[in-house]
């Protein structure tokens, strides 16, 4: 982000928290969100189509004693600013009293703001996106088995926010983000099967290369072929990094400081406990250099830092705003995550399980029969009990080794449970905002025929 967008931002965010005092409000702050984007999508060897977006967005949230009121708008003009803080402060005096709201504790927020190289700069031209997702589109179709394409494709957005209070809090970032992506099919008639793969990084010299996006997207969809329905079993299951990452989003909504507060998590009695096994690591660290979700501050401009909420197997911490952290008589975490649309909110930021010291093929082997998961279906996760069934499709493991494709089955079990027996492998890249490596469950029920 440019110093002139930063200063324009700031200004804006800045000028509507003194509207809102001067309309009679007791605290205020103020999030403004600018946001671009540029994609191109490719199909069967022709472009598609070329799309482009901007839009800012002001969020207002004023606090009269105990009650508070959230408005926002896209309308940044100054000469407007007056009009909306009166009409939040109407509306704060006519909320029901909230006992937890308020502004985080000055004590906690950013001195200053930490440069974690989240910004690329230069916005491509759109020629490079086209030839990105025409290269990957093309190197699978050159893949023998591919039948068909459901298209490729290559985007960057740059995001800017600025974070403004009535305790004094100023600050402002950036970042840009890149992405390809592609889908193919493969197989024909009652016998296709489809699958995809893609990369995204803040910097565009961190993707990875278009035409291996391809052949591997390709490669995953004819490896797929001709799968198998098994019987009903209880084996090992073992996940997929790009699938594996989703036992640990389970793990942060289960410990999200809301649900602690609200009694709806099957981990509410389990902090200092013994959650995992002893070797096993979960952290959070918001100041990752280029990291898809690094932030030098949060939503209340509370400093951001790297914590374990699991260390030796043991819960070490929930995850905390302000408001949560009231409720549960605690301090704020640093995790607020905000839109301009509503009060702050817990949230992870680059979340991730540690490694462990297997390879994947190690972690395999150790397996005599037992089932390799690259998809999942459906949502069938209950966060209060913990309890856990999702469709699926991978590869049936024997003697440690993966056979044949498999799919139209169901892996179920009690997350309790799985998180007690599970084993990361040393595969941990980091692709997204949770982040795992291979994870074997020593044993779950896989519902087939």
């Amino acid at each position: 982000m440019t110093d002139d967008v930063s200063t324009d931002l700031l200004e804006r965010a800045s000028t509507l928290v003194a509207a809102a005092k001067k309309a009679g409000a007791d605290a205020a702050d103020v999030l403004v969100v600018r946001s671009q984007s540029l994609g191109a999508s490719w199909r069967l060897g022709k472009l598609e189509d070329i799309e482009r977006s901007e839009s800012t967005d002001i969020g207002l949230r004023v606090m009269i004693g105990q009650r508070q009121a959230n408005i926002s708008s896209t309308d940044l003009s100054a000469a407007r600013f007056a009009e909306l803080a009166e009409r939040a402060v109407a509306m704060a005096k006519l909320a029901p009293e909230d006992p937890y709201c308020g502004l985080a504790d000055k004590s906690m927020l950013a001195k200053a703001i930490r440069d974690l190289d989240l910004d690329d700069h230069a916005p491509p031209p759109a020629e490079w996106l086209t030839e990105q997702a025409a290269q990957a589109e093309e190197a699978a179709l050159a893949v023998k088995g591919v039948t068909n394409s459901e298209g490729a494709g290559a985007s960057w957005s740059h995001g800017a926010v600025a974070l403004a209070t009535s305790d004094g809090f100023a600050g402002s970032y950036g970042g840009s983000s890149y992405g390809i992506g592609c889908s193919v099919v493969a197989g024909e008639g009652t016998l296709m099967e489809r699958d995809y793969e893609g990369s995204s990084a803040r910097h565009k010299d961190d993707l990875e290369d278009a035409a291996r996006i391809g052949r591997e997207a390709a490669t995953r969809a004819v490896r797929r072929l001709n799968p198998r329905k098994i019987k009903s079993v209880t084996v090992p299951v073992i996940y997929d990094p790009r699938v594996s990452n989703g036992l640990i989003g389970h793990f942060a909504g289960a410990i999200n400081g809301s649900a602690i507060a609200r009694g709806v998590s099957f981990l509410k009695e389990m902090m200092g406990e013994a959650i995992f096994g002893a070797q096993i690591e979960i952290m959070d660290d918001p100041l990752r250099m280029r990291g898809s979700r690094s932030k030098p501050f949060d939503g209340e401009g509370v400093e951001t830092r790297a914590m374990a909420f699991i260390k030796g197997g043991v819960l070490q911490s929930w995850v905390l705003d302000s408001t949560a952290a009231r409720q549960l008589g605690l301090k704020t975490t640093g995790h607020a995550a905000r839109g301009t649309g509503g009060p702050p909110g817990p949230s992870t930021t680059n979340l991730y399980l540690a490694p462990g010291p297997l390879s994947p093929k190690e972690l395999i082997g150790e397996v005599k029969q037992g089932l390799y998961v690259t998809d999942l279906i459906g949502m069938g996760v209950n966060g209060v009990t913990g309890d856990y069934s999702r469709g699926a499709a991978g590869f049936w493991i024997e003697n440690g080794e993966l056979t044949y494709p498999v799919s139209e089955i169901t892996v179920a079990g009690n997350l309790k449970e799985m998180y007690a027996s599970l084993t990361p492998a040393s595969d941990l890249v980091f692709r997204y905002g949770t982040n795992a490596p291979t994870v074997r469950i020593d044993s779950m029920t896989v519902a087939g025929t």
